[in-house]
């Protein structure tokens, strides 16, 4: 942003920022809802929301902030608790894996469908004004829930295979986060298209087929009737390490 200043270029920028800025805030959480980080990586996410807007309203630079709700997908790295999960269900359902270890259960947020986010992202940079826009579904679940749709989905009782390791809990947990994304709404026209329980399929059944599974279905009609083939999941991330 500062080259740019200096340079006089006409660019446009994008920052994305987590839903973990609002924290402890009280919700439902909106583009003037007052931050409350509660971990390093909030507080830097915090700076970036505060040093793109600045440079915007003082240099007239075009630089949007988005500030994204959970949204997963089959992409999503396995060490985050939703892909964490649906790897888990196909695992246990291979065979492979015995257990799945978590930590609370009652933690909520609000998720929804990546690729649908990277629309709302397009869609600010097309706009004649860069703004700040809260991104996300407006429901909120906990991690009990997920837990629930994932293993029924594929004809399990979670109860039978999760077990809690303290090890998982945050020393400053964020209890809950729940969207606004009203203003997405208005200025965008942006609406997401995929629930909590489609996520949860889309997901299951890209894991399953990952493993080698033959999977439900319901998440892949879900993405071939409202996407086509564009939203692929072939590359998923198999490893963090990888």
């Amino acid at each position: 942003l500062e080259a740019v200043r200096k340079s006089g270029v006409n660019s446009r920028f994008y920052q994305a920022s987590s839903s973990e800025m609002f924290g402890a805030a009280k919700s439902p959480q909106n583009e003037e809802t007052p931050f409350c980080p509660r971990s390093p990586y909030a507080a830097a996410k915090v700076y970036a929301y505060w040093i793109t807007r600045n440079y915007r309203e003082a240099y007239d630079i075009y630089a949007c902030n988005g500030m994204l709700f959970n949204h997963e997908s089959p992409r999503r790295g396995e060490t985050f608790v939703t892909r964490k999960i649906t790897r888990a269900v196909a695992s246990i359902k291979a065979g492979k894996q015995h257990h799945l270890y978590l930590g609370n259960l009652e933690a909520k947020r609000d998720w929804g469908y990546a690729p649908e986010y990277v629309e709302a992202m397009w869609l600010m940079m097309q706009q004649k004004k860069a703004d700040n826009y809260v991104i996300g579904t407006g429901e909120t679940h906990s991690v009990r829930e997920f837990l629930e749709e994932a293993f029924s989905y594929a004809d399990m009782d979670y109860k039978e295979y999760v077990r809690i390791d303290e090890r998982y809990f945050r020393p400053t947990e964020v209890d809950l986060l729940l969207s606004d994304p009203s203003k997405a709404k208005k200025n965008l026209g942006w609406i997401p298209k995929v629930k909590f329980h489609e996520l949860v399929r889309i997901m299951i059944d890209a894991d399953f087929e990952l493993m080698g599974l033959d999977c439900p279905g319901e998440g892949k009609k879900i993405v071939e009737d409202r996407f086509g083939d564009w939203h692929r999941w072939d590359g998923q991330v198999i490893s963090m390490g990888k």
